[in-house]
């Protein structure tokens, strides 16, 4: 069977029914839709490409061996971006590498406008440095708050379900790890980035 143009039409309850079922194309569908995310979160949290890789295809692999464990109602994407988290936790844990998060994730980064000025570049640059390598010195639970809600863009309703907790608890785990997060960078830095 391969792509039917449809299939990017359904939602996402509609396509776990169908790769319930078995309908391979269904899953690959939602593989398409969520691959970059994946691929962003495993990375915040093993800060290696190829690890991140690696993590966002092994999630997804364990994703779809539990997709009949899968809570009708519940949304596709918290839940995936768990499962993802926790197996790139579990490489970071088992591997002894750790690349820079602020070189990569700086070097990795589009540029936010097309024809912006060397002396902006260099600016972007230095604030995504500095942040990054803030992000990465805070304890992995706080890392895993942060890089859900500003760089998976998840709601705190999501965040929830994803850390199977309370919105209550992700809103103070959230506001506790950005202070940690603010501490961890001098008053000069917190002005610039606010720029």
């Amino acid at each position: 069977m391969g792509f039917s143009w449809w299939r990017a039409s359904l939602t996402d309850t509609e396509l776990i029914d169908k790769a319930r079922r078995g309908d391979v194309p269904a899953y690959e569908e939602l593989v398409r839709r969520y691959e970059s995310l994946a691929f962003r979160t495993a990375y915040l949290i093993v800060a290696d490409t190829d690890e991140a890789r690696d993590a966002a295809q092994d999630g997804f692999l364990r994703a779809y061996g539990a997709l009949r464990r899968f809570r009708a109602g519940s949304e596709f994407r918290p839940w995936l971006l768990r499962i993802v988290a926790n197996a790139a936790r579990n490489r970071r844990r088992s591997s002894n590498r750790r690349v820079s998060l602020a070189l990569r994730a700086a070097a990795e980064a589009p540029a936010e406008r097309r024809n912006p000025s060397p002396e902006a570049t260099v600016l972007a640059a230095e604030r995504s440095a500095l942040l990054l390598g803030a992000i990465e010195r805070l304890s992995l639970e706080d890392r895993d708050v942060i890089v859900m809600r500003w760089f998976g863009e998840l709601t705190e309703a999501e965040m929830a379900a994803a850390l199977d907790c309370p919105r209550g608890t992700v809103k103070s785990r959230l506001s506790r790890a950005m202070a940690r997060l603010r501490v961890g960078l001098p008053e000069r830095e917190l002005e610039a980035l606010r720029d």
